[in-house]
């Protein structure tokens, strides 16, 4: 009945979506005369310094001059150029470009990046393409950072199978997830939601660190990641992905885009995965991986006047069965005759709209409204342990972009309103919040010349629970010349804290929860640096980037595990807590068609834990990356490889515990290691793969296991991998 009343409120809904005039595609043509999409296309008006790029579908947008006829320069390497006369009526375009052979003696060939730095963006943001998730497995989100240096996904606990992301040594939760721009997967929905977005359903991540921008609102600390995910006018009609797995993980995905008329398209996306058979290999009587059974349905649609107007809409349903625990009794027996079983049914629907307008007498001046309605419910068991929520989100927001005709000023403004409505059960106690925060935001864009941009923004809001949150952010762009770049920001970020569902992992454990400070909101300022350099070496571009980030908390509620390990204690900040955050990142096409990207990160993360400064527990100090990729001269056989080197880290203090229930203080570095083959056969590709080459796995990670109803068990003190080598096959399909 709930699925039907958010179907039905669907309907009462319409939204936001693009203020550029002039959209196309850039392709090249294959061997069997097939459309590829050109990803990092230049494109711009000739004569003006008024530009764009193409994104992994090959996708652009560009606004107009006020010519009666514009001339579009369209320019990428190992392609020939394109001049394009296009009418000041005209709204969209398809491009092919041909492979330049000019010289009989040279060949000349293109292929789009897997992976670059957004040259255009203001804010140091990077773009993860379809290309580069294809590099891995890729089952869904958790598994999608593979071969990224900024990102972490770690397991939880070592019970539920959920993962959480880790970007500039916070948890996930400072970190806002957006879908296409628009806040998703947040407050219970976060626990597990890596796990709710398949892989083959997205066309490109885009990772921003530090603060981003005001208009999407004021909870991104540490950073901001947006999906970008398949739509109905993407040139891939038909697409099947099947995957098997030596754990017994099945994922089945497959889409169809439907062309309805000129105006109105559709695109039906269906993912299912389920993983049938527990294992303990570690023989502590717990699977070493829950039993899974998802079904994910998302339909889209997208509606197109060609005369300024624009709307996206489209519905998401999942349906989420996982179960785990004990699969053999422990010595110590059973409570009352039953084992400790982990049960967490989840439901969730999503529902969404964009419509945007483009002014015909302003073409620079555009009005765009985006509405998202969210349910949630999580039914959870833990041994003895219940926790049942439900939740309940609205966000809406109106934006007003205007541009003068040289691009040098452009200004955003508008509203926003998000609600959420929390209903909680844990330990027969019931808990209920509502929040609710209208607020109004700007943002000025001032680049007065290709070499600067400087970007100022400021929001207000007002909530009905924590008073007025005021977010002031800014960010500068500088080149030193063509090839060196020098991104700043600055910006302080709001949250507020769900207690039970952000610690949730803590439930596969017998500690009491002790809150000593009702828990309310967080706030922290982050600032840092970006500075991109490229080197020409044998005609081919060494890319080096270094950053730089801090983040300093106001306010925090500090969760303490190390006072006593039997209780998790929750109290306000008294003192310092801060991240810095240092890294370095070098790719380079060693040989041709042979990527190389090597990385190195340096993680600095403290807490005041009532009267002493100590490093946040379970994080690795440092992360080493080695990325390499190897396509033949026809691309019909792709090799990758990924080396991983995790650092050591401080483990929470056992020493309460009896002798062998009580764990060293630090965990080890350790290396992990994965690869992947795939041949392509026209229309087909087989992959074949292996994660974890070297079976490293984490000793013991469940404190009492033989003892999982008693006072000191414990699986929430997880650092490394839980379930040991994988090999895996699969077969993708894909009809343009």
């Amino acid at each position: 009945m709930k699925l039907k009343l958010y179907l039905n409120l669907f309907l009462l809904f319409s939204i936001s979506s693009f203020a550029q005039d002039l959209t196309g595609y850039v392709y090249e043509l294959d061997d069997e005369n097939q459309k590829v999409p050109l990803t990092g296309t230049n494109v711009y008006w000739e004569g003006t310094q008024i530009g764009s790029i193409t994104d992994a579908n090959g996708f652009f947008t560009i606004k107009k001059t006020d010519a009666e006829h514009h001339h579009l320069i369209v320019s990428y390497i190992g392609f020939q150029p394109d001049t394009v006369d296009i009418p000041a009526d005209q709204d969209s375009i398809e491009i092919i470009l041909s492979v330049n052979r000019e010289l009989k003696e040279v060949v000349v060939t293109g292929t789009s990046i897997s992976k670059f730095i957004d040259e255009l963006s203001v804010m140091p943001t990077e773009i993860i393409t379809n290309k580069e998730l294809l590099k891995a497995a890729c089952c869904n989100l958790s598994e999608s950072f593979t071969t990224n240096a900024s990102v972490d996904v770690q397991f939880q606990d070592a019970v539920t199978g959920a993962k959480q992301i880790q970007l500039l040594g916070l948890a996930g939760t400072y970190t806002q997830l957006m879908f296409e721009n628009i806040p998703t997967l947040k407050g219970v929905a976060n626990t597990y939601g890596l796990g709710y977005v398949p892989g083959p359903w997205m066309t490109g991540i885009s990772v921003s660190k530090g603060a981003a921008s005001v208009v999407n609102g004021y909870e991104s600390i540490t950073g901001q990641i947006n999906l970008e995910y398949k739509k109905p006018d993407d040139i891939e009609r038909y697409y099947f992905n099947a995957f098997q797995s030596s754990h017994y993980k099945t994922d089945l995905n497959g889409n169809a885009a439907v062309q309805l008329s000129e105006n109105l398209s559709t695109l039906l996306l269906a993912h299912t995965d389920f993983t049938t058979k527990s294992f303990d290999h570690n023989h502590d009587s717990f699977s070493d991986q829950p039993e899974v059974e998802q079904f994910n349905f998302l339909n889209r649609w997208n509606y197109q006047s060609f005369s300024g107007y624009e709307s996206q809409f489209g519905v998401q349903v999942l349906v989420e069965d996982r179960k785990g625990g004990q699969i053999t009794e422990s010595h110590s027996g059973s409570h009352s005759g039953h084992n400790y079983e982990i049960n967490i049914d989840t439901e969730h629907m999503e529902l969404y709209a964009k419509n945007g307008f483009v002014f015909d007498d302003a073409p620079y001046t555009s009005v765009g409204l985006i509405l998202n309605g969210q349910f949630h419910n999580q039914n959870s068991l833990f041994g003895l342990r219940m926790y049942d929520a439900e939740q309940r989100s609205f966000f809406s927001n109106l934006l007003f972009e205007s541009e003068t005709k040289d691009q040098v000023h452009s200004i955003t403004i508008g509203g926003s309103y998000l609600f959420d409505q929390y209903k909680e059960e844990f330990d027969s106690v019931d808990y209920f919040r509502k929040e609710s925060r209208p607020g109004v935001f700007a943002e000025y864009n001032y680049s007065p010349s290709p070499v600067i941009s400087i970007v100022p923004g400021a929001r207000m809001d007002f909530h009905n629970l924590y008073g007025n949150f005021f977010t002031p952010r800014l960010h500068v762009k500088y080149s030193y010349d063509e090839n060196t770049t020098l991104r700043l920001s600055a910006g302080k970020g709001f949250r507020s804290v769900n207690l039970f569902s952000e610690n949730i992992n803590y439930l596969a454990s017998s500690r009491e929860f002790v809150v000593i400070d009702n828990p309310t909101y967080e706030e922290a300022w982050n600032y840092g640096f970006n500075l991109t350099k490229y080197f020409s070496i044998d005609d081919r571009d060494l890319r080096i980037t270094t950053d730089f980030y801090r983040t300093d908390f106001l306010k925090q509620t500090v969760v303490d595990i190390d006072a006593d390990a039997r209780q998790i204690r929750f109290y306000d900040l008294n003192g310092k807590s801060y991240s810095n955050n240092y890294q370095i990142e070098l790719a380079y096409e060693l040989f041709t068609r042979l990527d190389l990207t090597a990385a190195f990160r340096y993680s600095d993360v403290k807490t005041q834990y009532q009267n002493e400064l100590m490093t946040k527990p379970l994080v690795s100090r440092y992360k080493g990356l080695l990325t390499v990729s190897y396509a033949t001269e026809d691309r019909d056989w792709l090799f990758d490889t990924s080396f991983l080197l995790n650092g050591d880290g401080r483990v929470p203090n056992t020493e309460q515990n009896p002798v062998e229930y009580q764990r060293e203080e630090s965990f080890p570095s350790f290396v992990n290691i994965n690869g992947q083959i795939t041949k392509r056969i026209d229309i087909v590709d087989l992959y074949l793969g292996a994660e974890n080459l070297l079976d490293f796995k984490q000793d013991n990670p469940i404190i009492a296991s033989d003892d999982p109803f008693g006072e000191y068990f414990d699986a929430s003190l997880v650092w490394g991998p839980i379930d040991g080598r994988k090999f895996y096959i699969g077969v993708r399909l894909s009809v343009l």
